[in-house]
């Protein structure tokens, strides 16, 4: 091992930056907005399905769009749904598993370490609404994915709802 270390720090840098790069093509590593792009019909309809949550949040109340979102229908299908959370980071609905909500995930952090729920709380806060990428386990595949999540905060509300899909 120590003479392929050797002999990848002896290689002309331009070449070494080739090397790191196929590794990472073939690793499954994608840059920040290389996976669901602008136009893809899933991305779209995560996107739809997440502002229209926070339509009916703001419209109807917290309490009657949970028992909307927690049902099977528009906004829950497949392993495709929306979840809530507050600015303090508190599960508000949580439709795989509505015994959680209450529980605060404010430090939940993704397995490369990212803060994904301050992450996405802070495209709420400072932009309304956006894209937050990271990786996550996947219940389908029960393997670590990158995942794309768009994120909505409810108008007027320290609310955010929120819908993702794999890759």
């Amino acid at each position: 091992m120590g003479s392929a270390i050797s002999a990848f720090v002896r290689m002309p840098p331009f070449r070494a930056l080739w090397v790191l790069l196929a590794a990472l093509l073939v690793a499954g590593v994608h840059p920040p907005g290389a996976l669901a792009q602008p136009g893809d019909p899933e991305r779209e309809q995560v996107r739809a399905i997440a502002l229209k949550a926070a339509e009916l949040i703001a419209a109807r109340g917290l309490e009657a769009a949970a028992a909307v979102l927690n049902r099977e229908g528009e906004f829950r299908h497949g392993a495709l749904y929306v979840t809530v959370i507050d600015f303090a980071g508190v599960w508000k609905v949580y439709p795989p598993r509505p015994a959680g909500v209450g529980i605060s995930v404010i430090n939940v952090k993704d397995p490369d370490g990212r803060d994904i729920v301050r992450d996405i709380l802070s495209v709420a806060r400072d932009a309304g609404e956006g894209w937050v990428e990271y990786r996550w386990l996947n219940p389908a595949s029960n393997r670590i994915e990158p995942k794309t999540t768009f994120v909505k905060r409810v108008p007027g509300q320290e609310l955010v709802a929120y819908a993702g899909l794999y890759h």
